[in-house]
């Protein structure tokens, strides 16, 4: 009897523990978010380094991500151009076949994608690189030299994963558009132009407004859980691909519950 009473005292103390970590990591990371948006705009004019890794992450996020988030984009508006038309073609509504490309591929699957693309190649990265220079010291040579982290590596790496997610994003929705009407043309013979015009006028504000809405709220979360689980580690190289993995996880849950959050909003 003891030793049950034992065991779920354990149970429920573990689990109080965890509880408790959780809402630790949360605390500290809503702390971190307000204190790196609040040295947003107290940047230093001068800061060339700021400005270099801003560059940079533009660079490695956006740049070298356009010919996958191409192929992404062709390849998402084929399919769906493929079983939509085969499905309203059945039902004798293939008109409908614009107005679903903007639903599903402009409106829902293009932010999405790009977000689930530059967690996985940057969101990780950006995680190993801080948690190595945490662990080589690089981050405390930093504060010797009474520069702030959070300005000189933080802001410049958030800022430059919000700038490609939106600039990936609008890249998609054009691919994906001349993309799918060059597909339409050579499968069902859609005149190109016809079919670029038709999902054109398909647009609303809405449909305009929703993907750079989502875009900016996937990246600031993003480059923001990457950077937070790359300081977080404490100083042994074991805990750097940790780190990583949390960034991803976390990266993608937040990436998640924003797009259904921002889509129940469009229907209020």
């Amino acid at each position: 009897m003891s030793d049950n009473k034992n065991s779920r005292f354990g149970i429920l103390s573990l689990t109080a523990h965890q509880y408790r970590n959780s809402f630790k990591n949360i605390l500290e990371f809503y702390l971190y978010s307000i204190s790196v948006l609040t040295r947003f705009f107290s940047i230093p004019r001068k800061g060339g380094v700021s400005r270099l890794v801003l560059f940079r992450q533009i660079l490695f996020t956006g740049c070298d991500a356009l010919a996958l988030m191409g192929f992404i984009a062709i390849s998402t508006s084929a399919l769906v151009i493929l079983e939509v038309h085969q499905i309203m073609g059945q039902l004798g509504e293939g008109g409908l076949i614009h107005e679903l490309i903007v639903v599903i591929v402009i409106r829902q699957l293009s932010s999405l994608f790009v977000a689930l693309v530059v967690i996985a190649r940057s969101g990780a990265a950006i995680s190993t690189e801080l948690g190595n220079m945490v662990v080589h010291q690089e981050i405390d040579l930093l504060h010797s030299f009474g520069i702030s982290p959070l300005s000189y590596l933080v802001i410049p790496r958030v800022v430059g994963v919000v700038v490609s997610v939106l600039t990936l994003t609008l890249y998609f929705n054009f691919i994906a558009i001349v993309g799918g009407a060059l597909f339409a043309n050579f499968f069902y013979g859609m005149p190109v132009f016809n079919f670029i015009h038709q999902v054109i006028r398909e647009m609303s504000f809405l449909d305009l407004l929703s993907p750079v809405i989502k875009s900016f709220l996937f990246g600031l979360a993003i480059g923001l859980i990457s950077c937070f689980q790359g300081l977080k580690v404490k100083g042994a190289s074991t805990e750097v691909p940790q780190r990583a993995i949390h960034s991803v996880v976390n990266s993608v849950m937040a990436t998640v519950v924003l797009n259904i959050f921002v889509t129940l909003l469009e229907f209020l």
